[in-house]
């Protein structure tokens, strides 16, 4: 057949885009127009640019082509016209493409410069590769970038290639971000190096592998050998970006190669080659080798072109050779060998055409790839000027320009016009830039177009016919129908809408049979006539109302000329290869019939497509097909004849058949009869829609994945994760062939019962390592978005996923979403919380810096009452304070004002100590009064009385720090920029405590060493203060070098004996030892350790007694820091520095170990009287030392040296307060043996003080008085050591036992000093107040206090606030508030509300330190008091006190509703690991809430009957919990989302439960009425009102399509019976809808209702619209379903739809068929004509209809099986009474009603006996 002649589709004239952008930007003065510029098109794909849109109009459109546009020195990337990047280069551009370089799938744009190679991301990142030699050209390979060196003569002059350029050596820079792996330069040994550079400056060919790698030599393969690749002759002029072959030109050897690239084992060619020394293998990673597999001589030219294109599925090389003028093609072939893939030509695929341009496109077959290339085409220009088109060496049409193109071409050019005197026909002189299906071409007017060869049809059912019979036909037979579809009888000159292409389809395979349909002999309209008119008068409208909804004319009329040929078919042998093509072509058409069948939106191309099989199993006398297809469309009947040819015995596959036999029977290899070939094919995407689902109901029923196919041979991709059911691994099928709901919404109802059912089963609790797309199948949104959360923290990649989301969910009625509704307590959260009302200020509304206190976490943790409000009132410190005086001052008053308002003061000044990071703003510290009985009169300190600067500089630091934790949580990061920006020009105490507080978040960091040597320089105490302690904090456990150099400075131990003494205050050093501890923390450093531990008895000239203590105590816990918790691992050497501590502590201790003479004078003077130390100053710092080395190491040994005073004489030769020191180090040391009990407290206390304190007297002498005296004193300070250590060891796990106890020793110590309340129990002894001064009693309230507050960190416990609240109000005039207990005060009260109630104290070694510095018990008499650490001069206030930061853990968990994205309440249930204080326990916490730490945390449950239950399982690990952005936090930074249940209310809006009762209100509002109600109330008129149900599920949905539904089910206008029924339906699956939470149902029993209506609807109404039986096959399905369920086939505690609607439904349907009287008489004529009626009367057509539905239910085989099984029975068998057995055994899938009838027929002598 001649080859067909089609129009090309112009697209228009073509002008390279980046000359219009260069015409719309400002040209740069260097730039000249009159360079000259190249351009190249390409597909976006390339890049990863590209759109994944089908469709062909796409191929049309220069959307879907960039561009890259270069001139000069600058590249203009557009798409279209939108200009997508301009690059800028310093020198000329040589060459630019894209090449795929490193690992990733990433393509690169590779610029090629004089001298270096640029690098450019599609990310905007840049890196710069500097050429050692001249490098002529580059080129793309798969795995990297080619480039071809010019050849030198003198190649010794030239620069070696070495790591030490400078360009090169900041790429190095950037190799630290690739995987491990890959080794820098620096890594190769000098002498293996020096060779390779030797060898790349050898080779002609290098290979760029990575853009942070450098180049590498190419290596020759010849003869076994590995040579380097020297031949600079050959010039490479052709390489493929996605196969590894290259293809030269040998000049003088005029030949053409093509080259095979290989990776080869480095270690081969290392051994022979690397002879100057050894290197390790990882030096050599897989080098690049050439192959040459192909050459050929003679040509005096290099080729033109050379590309890649496809032959019969086979890659072939196309070379054009102009001095030839032709075109020769070079087959490929792969060989694997040892899992790798080699190239090599392949002999017998060689050809040629003639040709003078070339190039290929894709055209024939768009959807269809060969490996990794796509089909290509070749589309070729003739040397006559014609344009053909080539699939292969195959020739299948002629293109030309469309009719009338020339002249409106030259009447529209001017120039044109003037010089030709007409016009004439325009040849096409050369084509280019081919990118798909578009081509530029050049015609002789020097003009270029851009042109869309029209291809693949419009018709979506044309293309997947062409597209299954590209896959599935021979490849001889393909070619066959290639040239029919593309010849003369099939241009597309007549016609190119979508129905000439399917008819144009539908005329190769008529064509054959000799009766081609005349669809063109219609006159077509004249122009006048209107475009309504024109589509009255169209096929299509003729056709719509057929497949419109299932509706179908019953105009017997409206099917002329939709069979193409009549009842006979055309005389005349039909050629042998035309007839299996036919075969071949009806086996790839059905599988495409049964794949349209699992599709509800089809229908229309269905029965088209019916319609043609008919013909073709007709032409091929296959009766069984033919029933099969008459069967779905009875109506076919009319025109299809019977068949008189021999009848086939071929049984057509069939998919409901196979899916109902997977119900019944399960997957079984005897099943696989009814799949087409095509489904178990690899790689077919045309049928991969039915191929999808029958993977999924394998494996639904026991069929398992091996490898990429299931073990039936079906290709399934299955996604990761674990399953421990069918149904589980089902829904990985679903996840992983990417089906979402929205194709699920597509099936028929009952195929998509059993992957529904699998889902609804699968929906309580998936297993947790799925992932997300799985979970949104589910309708388990909460999980997945935990998923993706987990999966990466960008954005771009959140966006992916959210679209990735999207396409697996549909956009209707895919899940119920339940309805936000603004509840009270989401209103209270907009109210006016960023101000203090107070209606008796002045100033009513004040800025405190806590504005954001009243966030979503917080409104939900505490509701309605007024903790927040009162803890804001508590800690603000930004407005003036009431004093309460006379209303008439006198000079006396005014004097009091200012004692009242001094003492007050004292405790503003504490309140930023208050943990009350809120808002970034510093607040204004407000040291002022104001008088209520005087109009609010505000009364200021007295500055000639007071020193307010001395009060206020501490304060203002503490301020800046808790201002600057709050700043970094809410920046996320912090530069050094903006640090720098917010630097005062003079030092203050404010910018101190800014750094402080950046620090203990970590984000001083990004300072650089002349950063912190500028604010050294500026010689501020609380600004070097702040810096150290920050960059401590920032830098903790690091031991940075650089760091420790700037403490160590501060430090003048350190200093050598030569250098000069600085005067560096105390308060410095103490910070500089504190922040080294926390620098050096846990490192056992030895030399940091011997320096600290001399540092404790240090001694120096001027110092007095309390600076001398705090830093002595500041040593000590620096050293204790350093060690902490290595006692127990340090294999004996810490003995020395423990023999020395316990000097200190006074002990009587030989020096064996550690001799003070060989120390420096300056770091071991110790403060001694006489040959002792002093031990008041060294006893602290060392007990606590001590304390931390031995953390939980459970010593016995140093738990005995820090013994208790057991008798009179000890307690009065050791202090009070030491003695409350060692027992809180015993007790840190013996970690395990704390009890929360009365017992374990009174049990620290030793016998003579018991014994003491139980018998104190009124009537005692003076001296045992004193006695008396040392006994209290000791109990309380045992009793308050005890207790810290409570604290400690029960820091922040809200342990109830720990509060109740501490909280009962409170209110003891309160009442001890006046009593407040009563306490319950005598266990406490009473009257000790009597013998103990009232400020150690205060003392030791406050630390117990503040214990408590630790244990109970970030609860916000009412009882303890209450407490505190108390504490803060009490009588200052009494001395009970001095600046000490108000700070402890502060301290708790921000305890006990930590972080906002998200953060809370952990228990590891660090945290505990950090705790006891901040507890440490000595809490100041005054704003000058220096003893205790570091409060020093003008006191610091307890800076280190702020350490408590580095202790805390937002271990906060809150739970947001995934639809309403709004913070809910949630029941959790948290099990914990068994300890040695309990057993593994599991107890109830309602979110937002704080969970336990991760040492002891097991597993997280949600729970309730509101929300879908989520678990996370975790492994108990000592570690620190998550930090924030941590990818690894299976609480995502804090959150868990929940899923609520539809019918179920949030617990903010529904407490109790009683709005949740749904099935009770559904029942109220709707009426609901059984039958023999509604008889006894059909007088009532009772209506339904549509009102109150679209109300009360629109308060449980906000899906827009449920409520949609529930309008109309209740329209008032349905008032006949019929119509009622039908509401009351749809009013009862509204309800198992909403109450079963399963929104699909509603689809399902729609479907299947409306199913058995219009069967119903058949039998009484002559005009009825079903023109199918296809929904029977899909009831049958559901009732399979249904039995599978029942019988335990598939797995669940009750069927996805209800099973008495379905079994309804089967019976409904069997009364149906068995009430046609005519049915059995129909039937009958059926059975022995074996032809079906083709009569045109409507009742004779409502019968067929019938039949047809009759035979599918009772699963009736065709004629021609039922006649066979007839003859054998009676050719073996003599019936005489029924055949009905054996009938049964010949059909086993026949129904018995159906056998009883065919035995009626054929065997009507014998009495047929009821089954």
């Amino acid at each position: 057949m001649s080859p067909g002649v089609r129009s090309l589709t112009v697209l228009g004239k073509f002008k390279p885009f980046g000359l219009i952008a260069e015409a719309t930007d400002c040209k740069p003065p260097d730039v000249d127009v009159s360079d000259s510029y190249e351009y190249f098109l390409f597909d976006p794909h390339l890049t990863g640019q590209g759109n994944d849109g089908d469709g062909n109009e796409a191929n049309f459109s220069r959307q879907r082509e960039h561009e890259l546009f270069i001139r000069h020195n600058r590249i203009i990337w557009t798409s279209g016209s939108r200009v997508l990047k301009r690059f800028t280069l310093s020198s000329p551009i040589i060459k630019a493409c894209w090449s795929h370089l490193g690992r990733g799938p990433e393509a690169f744009l590779c610029v090629l410069q004089i001298g270096c190679l640029t690098v450019y991301s599609t990310s905007g990142e840049v890196v710069s590769v500097p050429l050692s030699r001249t490098v002529i050209s580059i080129w793309p390979l798969p795995f990297g970038l080619l480039l071809q060196q010019a050849a030198e003569v003198n190649q010794s002059s030239h620069i070696p290639f070495s790591s030490a350029t400078p360009t090169l050596a900041s790429r190095e820079m950037l190799r630290q971000r690739k995987e491990t792996g890959n080794i820098s330069p620096q890594n190769f040994h000098s002498s293996v190096a020096h060779e390779l550079t030797s060898r790349r400056d050898m080779s002609s060919h290098l290979i760029l592998r990575d853009p942070l790698e450098e180049p590498e030599p190419i290596y020759l393969e010849e003869r076994g050998k590995l040579n380097i690749m020297k031949d600079y002759d050959e010039r490479t002029i052709w390489t493929s970006d996605r196969l590894p072959l290259m293809t030269s030109y040998n000049k003088g050897k005029m030949q053409h190669s093509v080259w095979a690239a290989e990776f080869i084992d480095s270690n081969r060619e290392a051994s022979a080659s690397c002879s100057s020394g050894v290197a390790p293998d990882t030096v050599f990673p897989k080098r690049v080798s050439f192959r040459r597999i192909w050459q050929a001589k003679g040509a005096k030219k290099a080729a033109s072109k050379v590309f890649l294109a496809t032959d019969d599925a086979v890659p072939v090389i196309c070379f054009l050779i102009l001095e030839q003028k032709k075109l020769l093609s070079v087959g490929l072939q792969t060989v694997e060998i040892n899992n790798e893939i080699l190239f090599d030509v392949k002999p017998d695929i060689s050809w040629s055409v003639s040709a003078i341009a070339a190039a290929p496109v894709v055209v024939t077959r768009s959807q269809v790839k060969n490996g990794l290339l796509p089909h290509l085409d070749i589309i070729v220009l003739s040397p006559e000027n014609d344009l053909v088109l080539y699939s292969g060496k195959q020739c299948l049409c002629k293109y030309v320009l469309p009719s009338g193109f020339g002249k409106n071409l030259v009447s529209g050019d001017r120039e044109s016009a003037e010089k030709d005197s007409g016009p004439r026909d325009l040849k096409i002189t050369g084509l280019s830039d081919a990118v798909l299906g578009c081509i530029n071409l050049s015609v002789n007017h020097s003009q270029i177009f851009r042109c869309a060869l029209t291809g693949s049809p419009s018709s979506s059912l044309a293309n997947d016919c062409i597209a299954a019979l590209a896959e599935g036909l021979q490849s001889d037979l393909y070619n066959l129908f290639l040239s029919l579809l593309w010849g003369d009888d099939n241009s597309d000159q007549k016609g190119s809408c979508v129905h000439f292409e399917w008819e144009a389809f539908c005329n190769i395979f008529l064509g054959i049979c000799k009766k081609p349909t005349d669809v063109h002999q219609k006159q077509p309209k004249t122009s006048s006539e209107s475009s309504w008119e024109f589509l009255l008068s169209s096929k299509f409208h003729k056709a719509y109302p057929r497949f419109h909804s299932g509706i179908i004319s019953n105009n017997s009329s409206d099917l002329e000329g939709i069979v193409p040929f009549g009842t006979k078919t055309g005389g005349g042998k039909i050629p042998s290869k035309s007839m299996e093509l036919m075969v071949q072509s009806l086996d790839c058409l059905h599988a495409v019939y049964e794949s349209l069948k699992m599709d509800n939106l089809r229908k229309q191309d269905l029965h088209q497509l019916a319609v043609l099989l008919c013909n073709i199993a007709k032409f091929l006398g296959e009766k069984s097909y033919i029933d099969h297809y008459i069967r779905d469309f009875p109506r076919l009947s009319e025109t299809i004849r019977a068949c008189t040819t021999l009848s086939s015995s071929r049984k057509p596959p069939n998919l409901f058949r196979w899916f109902e036999n997977c119900l019944r029977r399960g997957s079984l290899p005897t099943n696989l009869d009814d799949l087409p070939d095509l489904i178990r094919k690899d790689g077919c995407s045309i049928v991969s829609w039915a191929r999808k689902i029958v993977s999924f109901y394998s494996v639904l029923f026991g069929d398992k994945p091996v490898g990429q196919k299931l073990s039936s041979g079906v290709p399934c991709n299955i996604s990761p994760g674990s399953y421990s059911s069918n149904e589980e691994l089902a829904i990985l099928a679903m996840a992983g062939e990417r089906f979402g709901l929205h194709q699920l919404d597509l099936l028929p109802s009952g195929v998509s019962l059993p992957l529904r059912h699998a889902l609804d089963s699968c929906r309580e609790s998936p297993p947790a390592d799925w992932p997300a797309i799985a979970y949104v199948l589910l309708g388990r949104e909460d999980m997945a978005l935990s998923v993706f959360r987990n999966l990466s923290s960008s954005k771009e990649f959140e966006m992916q996923s959210d679209t990735s989301l999207i396409s697996m969910s549909i956009p209707y009625m895919l899940h119920l979403h339940p309805v936000i509704v603004p509840s009270s307590l989401s209103e209270s959260v907009g109210m006016e919380n960023s101000k203090i009302e107070d209606t008796s200020s002045v100033d009513g509304s004040v800025i405190d810096g806590m504005e954001h206190i009243f966030n979503s976490y917080t409104q939900l943790r505490y509701g309605r009452d007024l903790r927040l409000n009162e803890i804001r009132r508590l800690l603000c410190s930004a407005r003036p304070v009431i004093i309460q005086t006379s209303a008439n001052p006198t000079i006396s008053d005014q004097e009091q004002q200012q004692d009242q308002l001094w003492r007050i003061a004292q405790r503003t000044a504490v309140l930023p100590l208050g943990p009350k990071s809120i808002a970034f703003t510093v607040p204004k510290l407000v040291l002022a009064g104001r008088l209520p009985a005087q109009q609010n009169a505000i009364v200021n300190l007295d500055p000639n009385v007071r020193n307010i600067q001395e009060l206020k500089t501490w304060p203002e630091f503490h301020n800046a720090v808790a201002a600057g934790l709050r700043l970094a949580p809410l920046q996320g990061k912090v530069s050094r920029t903006w640090i720098k920006y917010n630097k005062p020009g003079e030092p203050n105490a404010v910018h101190a405590g800014l750094l402080f507080g950046l620090g203990l978040q970590g984000y001083l960091h990004v300072l650089n060493l002349s950063d912190i040597y500028q604010y050294f320089t500026q010689d501020h105490e609380s600004t070097t203060v702040g810096l150290m302690l920050g960059l401590a904090a920032s830098y903790r456990r690091t031991m940075q070098p650089e760091i420790a150099k700037a403490l160590f400075f501060h430090v003048p131990a350190r200093y050598q004996a030569s250098y000069a003494e600085f005067e560096i205050p105390t308060l410095l050093q103490s910070a500089a030892l504190v922040s080294v501890g926390i620098l050096f923390e846990g490192s056992a450093h030895q030399q940091t350790m011997q320096l600290l531990l001399g540092e404790i008895g240090r001694r120096s000239a001027g110092d007095n007694v309390l600076e001398r203590e705090g830093y002595a105590v500041s040593a000590g816990f620096s050293l204790g820091l350093v060690a902490l918790g290595r006692g127990g691992d340090a294999l004996g050497s810490l003995d020395p520095f423990v023999n020395r501590l316990l000097q200190y502590l006074g002990a009587k201790e030989g020096r064996s170990l550690l001799a003070p003479s060989n120390e420096d004078h300056r770091s071991a003077a110790q403060i001694t009287d006489g040959s002792t130390s002093n031990v008041d100053i060294t006893a602290p710092g060392a007990i606590i030392a001590l304390a931390l080395m031995y953390l939980k190491t459970e010593s016995e040994v140093i738990f005995s040296k820090l013994s208790i005073p057991q008798t009179h004489y000890e307690l009065e030769c050791v202090r009070p307060d030491f003695i409350m020191l060692r027992v809180i180090a015993r007790n840190l040391i013996m970690w395990s043996r704390i009890r929360p009990t009365c017992e374990w407290i009174e049990s620290q206390v030793p016998e003579v003080v018991k014994s003491g304190i139980s018998h104190l007297q009124d009537d005692m002498d003076d001296m045992y008085e004193m006695d008396v005296e040392a006994l209290v004193q000791a109990y309380v300070n045992i009793v308050a050591g005890a207790c810290i250590s409570l604290g400690l060891r029960f820091a922040g796990t809200r342990d109830g036992n720990a509060r109740d106890l501490l909280y009962n020793y409170a209110l003891y110590l309160l009442n001890e000093i006046k009593p407040v309340s009563a306490t319950s129990g005598t266990a406490f002894p009473r009257g000790i107040s009597k013998f103990v001064d009232k400020g150690t009693l205060e003392m030791c309230l406050y630390l117990v206090i503040l214990s408590l507050s630790v244990v109970m960190a970030g609860s916000g416990d009412l009882q303890i606030f209450r407490l505190l609240r108390f504490l803060r109000s009490r009588n200052s005039a009494d001395g009970h508030a001095n600046y000490g207990t108000q700070m402890a005060v502060s301290l708790a009260t921000g305890f006990l509300f930590l972080g906002g109630g998200m953060r809370t104290f952990s228990t590891s070694n660090g945290s505990i330190a950090m705790l006891l510095i901040t507890l440490y018990p000595r809490l100041p008499s005054g704003p000058n008091d220096n003893r205790c650490h570091l409060q020093a001069s003008l006191t610091l206030l307890s800076a280190f006190r702020h350490l408590y930061v580095l202790a805390t853990e937002a271990r906060w968990l809150q739970t947001i509703d995934v639809d309403s994205g709004l913070p809910v309440y949630a029941p959790l249930e948290v099990t914990v690991k068994e300890t040695e204080l309990y057993s593994e326990t599991r107890f109830c916490e309602v979110t937002p809430c704080i969970l336990p730490e991760r040492a002891i945390l097991k597993k997280i449950c949600v729970c309730g009957s509101r929300y879908w239950p989520q678990q996370v399982e975790l492994v108990p690990e000592e570690k620190h919990w998550w930090s924030f952005g941590d990818k690894s936090d299976p609480f995502s930074s804090g959150v868990i989302h929940v899923k609520r249940k539809v019918g179920a209310c949030s617990y903010v809006d529904d407490p109790v439960g009683c709005q949740s009762l749904l099935s009770r209100a559904m029942h109220k509002v709707f009426g609901l009425r059984t039958l023999d109600e509604s008889n006894t109330l059909a007088n009532s008129h009772r209506e339904l009102d549509s009102d109150s149900v679209d109300h009360l599920v629109s308060t449980f949905s906000s899906d827009p399509s449920l409520i949609a539904f529930a309008q109309l089910c209740c329209d008032k206008s349905w008032n006949d019976r019929s119509d009622s029924d039908f509401k009351e339906f749809c009013l009862q699956v509204l309800f198992d809808c909403i109450s079963k939470d399963r929104p699909a149902l509603l689809q399902v029993y729609l479907s299947l209702y409306t199913t058995i209506a219009s069967m119903a609807d058949l039998l009484v109404k002559t005009d009825s619209n079903v023109c199918d039986s296809l929904s029977i096959s899909s009831l049958k399905v559901a009732l399979a379903y249904n039995e599978a369920v029942a019988s335990g086939r598939l797995a669940s505690s009750g069927g996805f739809v209800q099973s008495i609607f379905l079994a309804s439904l089967g019976k409904r349907c069997e009364e149906i068929l068995n009430c046609s009287t005519e049915l059995k008489i129909n039937l009958r004529n059926y059975l022995t004509s074996e032809a079906w009626s083709d009569d045109h009367n409507s009742k004779l057509q409502k019968d067929t209809i019938l039949l047809s539905w009759y035979l599918k239910w009772f699963s009736v085989p065709s004629p021609s099986i039922i006649r066979a099984a007839v003859e054998k029975i009676k050719s073996k068998f003599k019936i005489s009474t029924s055949a009905v057995p054996l009938l049964r055994l010949l059909l086993p899938s026949t129904h018995i009603s159906a056998i009883s009838e065919i035995d009626r027929v054929f065997f009507p002598s014998n009495v047929t006996i009821a089954l």
